[in-house]
């Protein structure tokens, strides 16, 4: 399975005081699929790590554990971000009134044609807005 993920579930998997029934079946998907995000994701995970550990939500070393996981799965960073952001991206800013960053992860969904994970609100009314799909996990543990 392909789709875009949205920093909001990559960072709820990293944060150790967070825990979304969503994100986490995102995360059992991912050894079988690839995520792709826009090129400020690293950015964006790297800042909420910081916030987390001046205020001490999490250490230095639990940080490092995080970019671990985060830097096992398959997550392909957008090299095109860049390119869209005073274009499309702005453009979906402005009609879906979004923030530029949330607007550059609906803006890759919309250009990759991919659904997209994510357990910010305003972002997946966008989404669905826009008609985009978004990531639908089978929460049901298989039986064996």
């Amino acid at each position: 399975m392909q789709f875009v993920l949205d920093c909001s579930v990559a960072i709820s998997w990293c944060l150790v005081d967070e825990d979304n029934d969503y994100a986490n079946s995102v995360l059992t998907i991912m050894p079988d699929a690839e995520a792709f995000v826009p090129g400020i994701w690293s950015l964006e995970i790297a800042n909420v790590l910081l916030v987390a550990e001046r205020r001490n939500r999490m250490s230095q070393d639990q940080s490092q554990e995080a970019i671990a996981l985060l830097q096992l799965l398959l997550i392909q960073v957008d090299p095109a971000t860049d390119a869209n952001a005073l274009g499309t991206t702005l453009i979906l800013g402005r009609q879906e009134t979004l923030a530029a960053y949330d607007a550059a992860y609906l803006e890759l969904a919309l250009r990759l044609g991919l659904p997209l994970a994510t357990i910010d609100t305003r972002l997946a009314a966008a989404a669905s807005s826009c008609g985009v799909d978004l990531v639908v996990v089978d929460e049901e543990k298989p039986s064996r």
